[in-house]
């Protein structure tokens, strides 16, 4: 599998747009850009068992926790507009480059 180069990242809000958790929105935890997959808070929860270990400070049982969901699947919330839209990039005046919403234009941060 060849490796995307994403546009949505760390602490973006993003909605599942397909799959079991479809509507859902969420932040970005974690990139995994490898793999072509996100770990976003609240989404696609699984649950793990694990035993007791002391010295680690870990305590046993049936924990959930947040599983990585492909970058496909989901969309970025513009902070502008509040709707789920593609992101586009260009460059300014001064040569840097920002992202932006393709639905309002509006510069979303590096």
């Amino acid at each position: 599998m060849s490796r995307l180069q994403t546009p949505i990242r760390r602490n973006d809000t993003v909605i599942v747009t397909t799959g079991k958790d479809r509507g859902k929105k969420g932040r970005v935890i974690k990139v995994v850009t490898e793999k072509n997959r996100l770990i976003v808070e609240g989404v696609n929860l699984i649950k793990r068992h694990t035993k007791p270990n002391p010295t680690k400070n870990v305590k046993g049982g049936i924990l959930e926790k947040e599983a990585a969901i492909r970058i496909d699947n989901l969309q970025v919330i513009c902070p502008e507009c509040g709707k789920p839209s593609r992101i586009g990039r260009k460059r300014l005046e001064d040569g840097t480059g920002v992202r932006f919403c393709k639905a309002c234009n509006a510069t979303m941060g590096a």
